[in-house]
């Protein structure tokens, strides 16, 4: 899905400092939210989705700052994938949609907490959450 003329915001056009190699896409994302954002080397920050109704954690994803810009001006949840390299909309293709009902910014401004209406699973696997597996705790406080 390319991105519209727009100015850009959030990663600098000329990359200076520990996220040089990021790569430079352009964004509509409000200046003043950009400038609080701490993105990793790839220009990303992580995205902790969780429902809204029982704030069961359902997946985390990437956003760079287009992403976010539309996650907040579409409400609907929109990410980065890393792997196909551009923007996804959940449940565009799958029909398992997430709609947004609030975001929040960590203290530190690396993370995103996603609150969401979620239709549908939420994993790529067909599980309500990504996080099905259990680990076994073997520690002395367990």
């Amino acid at each position: 899905m390319p991105v519209p003329d727009a100015p850009v915001t959030g990663v600098p056009s000329e990359p200076s400092g520990p996220a040089a190699s990021a790569p430079v896409r352009p964004s509509r994302l409000d200046p003043a939210v950009a400038a609080r954002l701490r993105r990793n080397a790839d220009g990303l920050v992580a995205a902790v989705v969780r429902a809204h109704d029982s704030g069961e954690v359902l997946m985390v994803a990437w956003m760079d700052d287009e992403a976010l810009h539309r996650t907040l001006t579409t409400g609907r949840a929109t990410y980065w994938s890393r792997s196909r390299r551009e923007y996804w909309v959940k449940g565009a293709t799958s029909g398992h949609h997430q709609y947004v009902r609030s975001v929040a910014l960590d203290c530190d401004g690396d993370a995103l907490l996603v609150s969401v209406d979620q239709v549908g699973a939420a994993c790529h696997t067909g599980h309500r959450t990504c996080f099905f597996t259990e680990l076994p705790v073997t520690g002395a406080e367990a």
